[in-house]
């Protein structure tokens, strides 16, 4: 029997401490993908968006596991967040103005057609809403700061304004691409208080 991957302990991209931000070089990663925008507590775009990504994540799983005896864990829901002014997501925390990409990473060895496959096999029975949005994309991130997040989302706020306003500038950096939340905790079965989300900014010279 093929051994279990789990990502969340083998990739480096995934760790991360409460309160140091730490740089790093992210490589090409592929992931399902959907994109919304709103409140995510508030948007049905954002439940709907969930309920799509899902089943098409387990459906690749479970066909690397029979087809291509290659098993793993499921990784978690990861986000890709901005909007128009950045202070959106610090001070003023609009969440109405945020545009979102909500993700899964698959492996590598993933190609196109085992995700066209396993879209349809996801749209066999109970079709989700939105699953002709979902589409498989590799993200080019380069080099980052990221650090670990315990407690609320809506209590991310100065965290992040340190990452953008402190550390970022303080350190000779410049922030490039999207702010990117991953999801260590499941957001739909763990208290707020308690869950886990590494924060992570893409950044340059």
């Amino acid at each position: 029997m093929a051994e279990k991957v789990d990502f969340k302990r083998t990739l480096d991209t995934y760790r991360a401490v409460r309160g140091q931000f730490r740089v790093l070089d992210v490589p090409d990663t592929q992931y399902l993908m959907i994109d919304g925008h709103g409140d995510p507590n508030s948007s049905p775009a954002f439940a709907e968006a969930v309920e799509a990504l899902y089943p098409v994540a387990y459906k690749v799983k479970f066909a690397s596991k029979r087809d291509l005896g290659r098993d793993y864990v499921v990784p978690p829901v990861e986000g890709l967040w901005w909007a128009e002014d950045i202070d959106s997501f610090t001070s003023a925390r609009d969440k109405s103005r945020w545009n979102w990409t909500l993700m899964v990473m698959v492996p590598d060895w993933i190609g196109r057609e085992e995700f066209t496959a396993a879209v349809d096999q996801a749209g066999a029975k109970n079709r989700p809403a939105r699953l002709d949005n979902v589409r498989l994309e590799t993200l080019s991130e380069g080099k980052c700061v990221q650090t670990l997040h315990v407690g609320s989302f809506d209590d991310e706020a100065d965290v992040l304004y340190r990452l953008h306003h402190d550390f970022v500038p303080g350190n000779g950096f410049r922030m490039t691409g999207k702010h990117h939340e991953i999801y260590l905790s499941d957001f739909r079965k763990v208290a707020p208080q308690k869950q886990r989300t590494i924060l992570r900014q893409p950044v340059a010279r």
